[in-house]
């Protein structure tokens, strides 16, 4: 994925409103960077708003990138780009300015919990379908062993020889009849 990375950030380089980059997650600045923007695994895609990235969960081939470069990376509506927002954009924006930063941050708290708790949730209805996977595996493989140990390996094998020895039998009948013709 480097190499189509890198075509992508050369790609953007002099554009004004773009910016395609990479961190070093492992150095200084970039560990708080990525703190910042809770980066978990390597390599991590991020794109929009610098203050709200959202993962970005498409291709990693160039085409792909690039195509999702051109058409997602653009000035958006934010705070600092409050002109580009619609109108229920602006009043949502606006209802958070006019709240202090003691209550915004506590409302951003409440729905990050919601968002752990979310998460969380996933994880434990996970673990409870691996549960039953497993369960219900375990039930196949010992019904499939009663059937096997029922005979069925002998079965196809009386089978495979019966149909074995009609074969024989059509082919020297049709063998003593080729005969006779003559």
């Amino acid at each position: 994925m480097k190499p189509d990375w890198d075509r992508l950030m050369k790609d953007f380089e002099n554009d004004p409103t773009k910016l395609v980059a990479d961190v070093d997650c492992t150095t200084e600045d970039g560990e708080v960077l990525c703190q910042q923007h809770d980066v978990q695994g390597f390599p991590s895609l991020k794109w929009g708003d610098p203050s709200n990235l959202e993962e970005y969960n498409g291709g990693r081939e160039y085409e792909e990138l690039k195509a999702f470069a051109d058409e997602n990376l653009k000035p958006m509506c934010s705070v600092q780009n409050i002109d580009l927002c619609d109108e229920e954009q602006k009043s949502k924006i606006e209802e958070f300015q006019k709240l202090s930063e003691e209550e915004l941050s506590k409302i951003v708290t409440d729905e990050e919990v919601k968002l752990s708790a979310n998460e969380k949730q996933l994880e434990e209805d996970i673990e409870k379908l691996q549960a039953s996977y497993e369960n219900l595996m375990k039930e196949k493989d010992e019904k499939d062993k009663v059937i096997r140990e029922g005979g069925l390996g002998y079965m196809k094998a009386v089978l495979a020889s019966k149909q074995k020895a009609s074969l024989e039998a059509e082919d020297s009948a049709d063998d003593a009849s080729s005969s006779d013709e003559l």
